[in-house]
């Protein structure tokens, strides 16, 4: 998330009371996961594993729970809990805003557009020309849609990240991360009714130009669709995966996060895909492998109990 004008360290750190280590009249440009961050952005840290990560990053600035001097053109914020004081800033700068109307004045929705009864349509919405959102449709605040895009009905868009911080000490303990991030669906793209892509945590849920999603699709958050891209009906994609150009998903795939899957690579039906998948290949299975020796470790396992018989007479 970008702020609409930067805003100074001190500026930032009066609203969570931490101690500043570095410049405090430095400017800050916007709030931002690690994997997302650029030049310029804060970040937060609370985990001695990505302290490194946080500290050698793109962020110009850190929210960080060890006391450590900053690298070279950065400046830290130390507090006893940066994911508390993260969602504070977030809250601070993208509050929930109730809507009274189904679609907010704010939003700006281009020539030749057909919004279909009972379709509600958020802050800061834009949506291009010539698109058909059918009825009953939701799209979330700061959601960008382009043109010539439709969406079926009962679709989501924009819904938050599902995104916790375990806190074992309490009886409730699953702490959520606000979330500030947006969806944006380029030219071209079809969405099936009753699917759900979330916004991303910080950074852009996207859907490339070209892409067709079946009915009962699970986008996560962060998720970057390439362009011309077919997910099958029951699809569910975890959160910051990437999948490149002419990707085809088949029916009840299910990927998991921080993924990439290459350009042009086919999975086939009720696959499982644990890690990432090279370009310009068919696979299949759970875990996936490349299709044709799957089928082949399936013909041998078909062939187990008579291999056995014969065994037990050698």
């Amino acid at each position: 998330m970008k702020f609409d004008q930067s805003v100074s360290l001190k500026e930032l750190n009066n609203l969570i009371h931490g101690k500043i280590i570095g410049d405090e009249h430095a400017m800050v440009g916007g709030l931002n996961e690690i994997h997302k961050v650029t030049p310029g952005d804060m970040t937060f840290v609370d985990f001695h594993k990505y302290y490194d990560v946080a500290l050698e990053s793109a962020a110009t600035f850190v929210i960080i729970n060890k006391e450590v001097e900053p690298p070279e053109g950065k400046a830290l914020i130390y507090s006893e809990d940066p994911f508390r004081d993260y969602n504070i800033l977030v809250k601070h700068f993208r509050p929930f805003k109730p809507q009274q109307q189904m679609i907010a004045d704010s939003a700006i929705v281009g020539e030749g557009t057909i919004i279909q009864p009972n379709c509600f349509i958020g802050e800061q919405v834009v949506i291009g020309k010539n698109c058909i959102i059918h009825a009953n449709v939701s799209i979330y605040d700061h959601t960008i849609i382009g043109d010539n895009v439709i969406v079926h009905s009962n679709t989501t868009m924009g819904s938050d990240a599902f995104y916790f911080k375990n806190r074992k000490e309490r009886e409730l303990c699953h702490d959520k991360l606000n979330t500030c991030g947006r969806v944006i669906v380029e030219h071209d793209v079809e969405i099936g009714a009753n699917c759900t892509i979330d916004k991303g945590v910080s950074g852009d849920t996207i859907i490339g130009a070209g892409s067709k999603l079946d009915n009962q699709v699970h986008v996560a958050h962060g998720v970057v669709i390439g362009k011309n891209a077919l997910i099958a009906a029951q699809v569910g994609i975890a959160g910051k995966t990437t999948l490149g150009d002419n990707v085809t998903l088949w029916g009840q795939v299910g990927v998991n996060k921080d993924l990439t899957i290459g350009d042009g690579v086919v999975v086939l039906a009720q696959s499982g895909v644990p890690k990432d998948l090279e370009a310009g290949k068919v696979y299949f299975g759970s875990p996936t492998g490349v299709a044709r020796e799957k089928m082949k470790e399936l013909s041998l396992l078909k062939r187990l109990p008579e291999m056995w018989e014969k065994l037990k007479n050698i």
